[in-house]
């Protein structure tokens, strides 16, 4: 059975938005081999509509030799209650009763079903017992301002699995749902 995997850059702060703002003067070969391996699990992959749309229009034309291949290959899934047709290679559309969707995926998928991007979709998963670990990659920096992961959520219990701490003060904690 497969597990969903959730992977965030996040700030001291609880800022997951524009990472592309803040993130980079802290990536080293340390968070790229955690990433490296995260990928190296991951036999779909799983995203909202708006990552969708920016990224079927961005990785296709891309020359990036790294993450392109994995991503432009990768079977995906977007969630989505609007998009009715995929036009990204390898997408498939989960909408109607997702959570139970989502379910039958999990049941197929013999690895992990990895996702980031979308904090909504994050608490959606939690809140229906869907989503397996998140990882959380925090930046020693406090961003002020952004979306942060929980807002105005219930309370979810986790459980530390693991930690790192990487040379550029970066701590990378892997969490699961607590036991009930």
């Amino acid at each position: 059975m497969g597990r969903i995997v959730s992977n965030f850059f996040i700030s001291l702060d609880g800022v997951v938005e524009a990472p592309d703002q803040w993130h980079f003067p802290y990536f080293n070969d340390e968070m790229g081999a955690a990433i490296g391996a995260g990928m190296e699990t991951a036999s779909a992959f799983l995203m909202g509509r708006r990552l969708y749309d920016e990224w079927s229009e961005y990785w296709p034309k891309s020359d990036d030799d790294t993450f392109a291949p994995f991503i432009n290959g990768a079977t995906k899934y977007v969630v989505s209650h609007t998009l009715t047709e995929a036009s990204w290679s390898g997408t498939t559309v989960v909408s109607g009763d997702v959570a139970a969707e989502l379910k039958k995926i999990k049941e197929r998928t013999g690895g992990d079903i990895v996702m980031s991007g979308s904090a909504t979709l994050v608490r959606w998963l939690l809140a229906n017992d869907l989503l397996d670990e998140l990882n959380l990659l925090i930046h020693p920096i406090a961003v002020g301002h952004g979306q942060r992961l929980f807002e105005d959520t219930p309370t979810y219990p986790l459980r530390l699995v693991r930690s790192t701490t990487f040379t550029t003060g970066v701590l990378h904690a892997v969490y699961a749902p607590a036991e009930s």
